[in-house]
């Protein structure tokens, strides 16, 4: 063989090695997950037993957003953003109903009080 083709040899073996070995390495080394719950103390894993649910089902209201937002013909991205500018919006209305309901509350409980006192 010449020099060339060994050295054409040794950069195959090489290269194979760390394209195969690298990713084979992080495979070997990488821990599972029940290997990192395990090594949770336990109060921090009785905390996550106890939120899976909860982040189960908002990952689960978040795909059928997407979902939903996919049916439009616009970028998914603007229909969020209007959905999240429509919940907002909504928000801040019920905030003004809400404030302005207290309001009438308290004015009434005012009148009350002073027709109450009144009659005294």
């Amino acid at each position: 063989m010449s020099g060339r083709a060994t050295t054409w040899l040794k950069m195959l073996a090489v290269g194979g090695a760390c394209c195969i070995g690298g990713p084979a390495l992080v495979f070997w080394v990488q821990p599972t997950d029940e290997e990192l719950f395990k090594r949770y103390n336990p109060e921090l894993q009785k905390k996550s037993l106890e939120r899976r649910y909860e982040k189960q089902k908002d990952f689960d209201d978040f795909v059928i957003q997407l979902k939903d937002y996919s049916k439009s013909d616009r970028p998914i991205w603007t229909v969020q953003e209007e959905a999240v500018r429509k919940r907002k919006e909504e928000g801040l209305r019920q905030d003004f109903l809400n404030a302005e309901e207290a309001k009438s509350r308290k004015e009434a409980l005012r009148r009350e009080a002073g027709l109450s006192s009144s009659d005294k």
